[in-house]
């Protein structure tokens, strides 16, 4: 089932403690508008949290998807390229405009949030992974953004859960053309060895951390690095999902 608002263990819950003291200095430097209207207040205001379309329990234990029976309808057509696969929501509404805010406008703060959501996800349907791993950017585009929005996610996801995060050992080694308007089988021929893993010693059960997936490619891309480094079963955990595919 999807749940459209931000009610029971789908909301954001305030951080507490130091996590707590450093959103506060974060309010104080940086106010927090709406992502959708630009209210002052919060990240989401009361008026826009029905456009937040969450993804509630029960969810099939490999895609993640809402699961109203069984078998899963979707791995009935097309497994995911990882052992299991969550995600907080569609892409769509509230939350496409909060990851595009902080993946495109540099509005960092929405890490916490989002991140947030993302520990939320894993506690609802945890997977057995051991260590969070970023999806990595190219350098060249890293430098340019000014840093790696999975990173960021990936951080308060991992302080949430009391994970380790291991960013740096998965690396892009080299800029691929967009992505855009590519279908899934493109797109998988454009990733082709994009990805490696340097870091010494592999974890034997990586959790790869992203925004979006669409078509699944990327993931796959970075689980078959991760597979050839040593990785038994690779898991991924990412805050939105397109309709259209994995």
């Amino acid at each position: 089932m999807v749940d459209g608002g931000l009610s029971g263990e789908a909301s954001y819950r305030r951080p507490t403690g130091l996590a707590a003291l450093r959103r506060s200095l974060l309010d104080l430097l940086f106010p927090p508008r709406c992502v959708v209207c630009r209210t002052r207040g919060d990240w989401l205001c009361l008026r826009c949290r029905p456009q937040l379309t969450l993804v509630d329990p029960p969810v099939c234990p490999r895609c993640g998807a809402p699961l109203a029976g069984a078998p899963c309808p979707l791995c009935a057509v097309e497994r995911p390229p990882v052992a299991g696969l969550r995600f907080s929501g569609f892409h769509e509404g509230a939350l496409r405009h909060a990851v595009h805010r902080l993946k495109f406008s540099g509005e960092r703060y929405l890490a916490e949030p989002l991140g947030t959501l993302l520990a939320t996800s894993w506690r609802q349907a945890p997977l057995p992974g051991e260590v969070l791993v970023p999806v990595p950017l190219h350098r060249t585009r890293e430098a340019s953004r000014g840093y790696n929005q999975a990173v960021l996610l990936a951080r308060v996801t991992g302080r949430e859960l009391g994970l380790p995060v291991l960013a740096g050992g998965l690396v892009r080694t080299r800029e691929t053309p967009s992505q855009t308007g590519l279908d899934r089988r493109a797109r998988l021929t454009n990733l082709r060895g994009a990805f490696r893993w340097t870091a010494g010693p592999c974890p034997e059960r990586p959790v790869l951390i992203d925004d979006v997936t669409t078509t699944g490619a990327t993931l796959a891309a970075c689980a078959e690095a991760l597979r050839q480094a040593g990785a038994r079963r690779v898991y991924a955990l990412v805050l939105a999902r397109a309709h259209s595919g994995r």
